[in-house]
């Protein structure tokens, strides 16, 4: 089970990811925290990496790629993978095609959660933060439910970002999905139901 996760940010993405993770024992491999963990790591990509993060920059499709080939070389990624995150355009699609053959992976699904950009806008704006420990909750939340830290609305919570990063997924991201449907791989699911429905249909989807 080889997946390319596609979604606009906000649509739940993540969650699927995770109980599919649980449930199969595939790996999530999302490529914020391998930048993450590379740039923690001093790693020779991380530390290029790096500098284009320091100054706001996009890191390079090459990089990119790079920590996702290594990655995808690791022992875990080798009873399935789920990419969330990346392709992010359908250039490092390519990028990501010519990759896999290289060695010698097939890719078998790109599985797009579909939301209503309304919804993604309610969801999103009425989500809180921790500050102390990253946990996420509903904006009833006064305290962290699992730290007891103060909870905040991040920048990238507010109606207005989340408007502009819709409109950056629609321009780069969204392409994607004729990418893959133009060779048969694309499937759907309806992302404005409950968690759990949408889980039942993504199994349906993938056959499990």
């Amino acid at each position: 089970m080889n997946i390319v996760l596609l979604g606009a940010p906000g649509a739940g993405k993540g969650t699927q990811a995770q109980r599919l993770v649980a449930d199969y024992g595939v790996a999530h491999i999302s490529t914020g925290d391998l930048l993450r963990a590379a740039v923690k790591a001093r790693s020779e990509l991380g530390v290029q990496a790096k500098v284009y993060m320091d100054a706001g920059q996009l890191v390079p499709d090459r990089l990119v790629i790079g920590l996702v080939k290594e990655r995808l070389g690791q022992d875990d990624a080798r009873r399935g993978f789920i990419l969330d995150g990346f392709p992010r355009n359908t250039d490092q699609a390519v990028a990501l095609d010519a990759a896999l053959e290289a060695a010698g992976v097939a890719l078998d699904v790109a599985l797009l959660v579909d939301v209503a950009p309304q919804v993604i806008v309610d969801r999103l704006s009425s989500r809180r933060t921790c500050r102390d420990c990253g946990y996420t909750a509903g904006a009833a939340a006064d305290a962290c439910p699992r730290c007891g830290g103060e909870m905040y609305q991040r920048d990238d919570d507010r109606p207005e970002t989340i408007k502009r990063r819709l409109d950056v997924y629609q321009g780069q991201t969204a392409p994607l999905a004729q990418y893959y449907d133009e060779r048969g791989m694309l499937r759907r699911v309806d992302g404005d139901r409950p968690a759990d429905e949408v889980y039942a249909d993504v199994k349906e989807l993938l056959s499990l």
